[in-house]
C-alpha cells in the first residue's frame, strides 16, 4: 500500500506555476466574491488568497453583506467580468438563503469561470472539449497522472453524483478510457458494486462510510470527503486504516485531495490568463 501525498504533488504543481507566472507578460488576477459571514466560507477564501500569494497571482477579495440584493451581487460579477485585470472569477458557494446561485453564476463569462462550474464547461466536458474543469475532480486526475496510473480499461466506481464533484469526476474518468459506474443514495447492492472497482472515488460526505469489506485487494482508493467524526476529528468518507490494508494506492484526509483542489484553482486561473492573451 502506498499513500498518495497530495501536499507533495500540489507543491510540485505550484512550483511549476510559480515559474510560469514569473515569466508571464502581465500580472495574473483572481477575484473572489463572498456573500455573508459563513465561517467555513471565510476560511476557504482566506486559504485561496494565501495560495494565490504563494505563486504570485494577485487576488481581489469582495466581501459582500448578505443584506445586498441579487441584482447588486450580479452587478458586482458583471463589473469583474469586464475588468481586464481579472483573469478568473470565483463566487464562493453556498450563497446565503434567498440568493439564486445559478442566476449569479451565469454572470461569470465562461472564459473567467476558473471554478469550472458553468453549464458551458460541464457541457463541454461531456464532449471532452472543456476549457476549465471543476477543481476537485481535476485535482484527482492530476494525482493519478502523477502516480502514473493508466486508467484505460479499468473499472472506476464513483460514489456521489453532485454537479461539482461526482458528475465531472465520472466524465473525466470516462474520457480517460475507464469504464465508469456512478453510485448514489438510491443505488442497490452498493457494497457488491464497490468491490468490483479497480479505482474507487468517494465523494458523498459521510464520515468513514467506505469500509474494508467494500474494497477489493489492490484497488486504488481516492477519498474526496471532508467530514468530522464522532470525536470532532477531521476525516474522509473512507475508513483509512481499515481500507489501507487492501488498497494499493490511497489518499489520506487531510493531506490528500484537499491541497490539490486549491492548486487546480491556481492552475485554471493561469490557464485563463494564457487564453486571454
Amino acid at each position: 500500500m502506498k499513500i498518495i501525498d497530495g501536499k507533495k504533488i500540489a507543491e510540485s504543481f505550484r512550483e511549476q506555476l510559480k515559474e510560469k507566472i514569473k515569466n508571464f507578460p502581465k500580472k495574473i488576477g483572481l477575484a473572489v466574491v463572498i456573500v455573508g459571514q459563513d465561517p467555513a466560507s471565510k476560511i476557504y477564501v482566506r486559504n485561496k488568497v494565501k495560495a494565490c500569494e504563494s505563486v504570485g497571482i494577485c487576488s481581489f477579495v469582495y466581501e459582500l453583506s448578505e443584506t445586498i440584493t441579487q441584482e447588486e451581487l450580479e452587478n458586482c460579477l458583471v463589473k469583474l467580468a469586464n475588468d481586464k485585470a481579472v483573469d478568473g472569477i470565483l463566487l464562493q458557494l453556498p450563497l446565503p438563503k434567498g440568493f439564486d446561485a445559478e442566476s449569479a453564476m451565469s454572470k461569470i463569462p465562461c472564459e473567467k469561470d476558473v471554478d469550472g462550474f458553468s453549464a458551458y464547461d460541464l457541457g463541454h466536458l461531456v464532449l471532452n472539449k472543456s476549457k476549465f474543469v471543476a477543481c476537485t475532480p481535476l485535482g484527482v486526475m492530476k494525482m493519478l497522472e502523477y502516480e502514473n496510473v493508466d486508467l484505460t480499461g479499468k473499472h472506476a466506481v464513483v460514489l456521489g453524483r453532485s454537479d461539482t464533484v461526482g458528475k465531472p469526476m465520472a466524465l473525466l474518468l470516462l474520457n480517460a478510457n475507464a469504464t465508469v459506474t456512478v453510485c448514489h443514495s438510491k443505488t442497490k447492492n452498493l457494497k457488491e458494486i464497490c468491490k468490483t472497482a479497480d479505482v474507487l472515488v468517494s465523494a458523498i460526505g459521510k464520515a468513514n462510510f467506505v469500509t474494508n469489506d467494500m474494497v477489493k485487494d489492490g484497488a486504488i482508493v481516492i477519498d474526496v470527503g471532508m467530514n468530522r467524526d464522532e470525536q470532532g476529528k477531521l476525516c474522509g468518507d473512507v475508513d483509512f486504516y481499515g481500507v489501507s490494508e487492501k488498497a494499493s494506492l490511497i489518499t489520506p484526509v487531510p493531506g490528500g485531495v484537499g491541497p490539490m483542489t486549491i492548486t487546480m484553482l491556481l492552475y485554471n486561473t493561469v490557464k485563463a490568463a494564457e487564453l486571454s492573451l
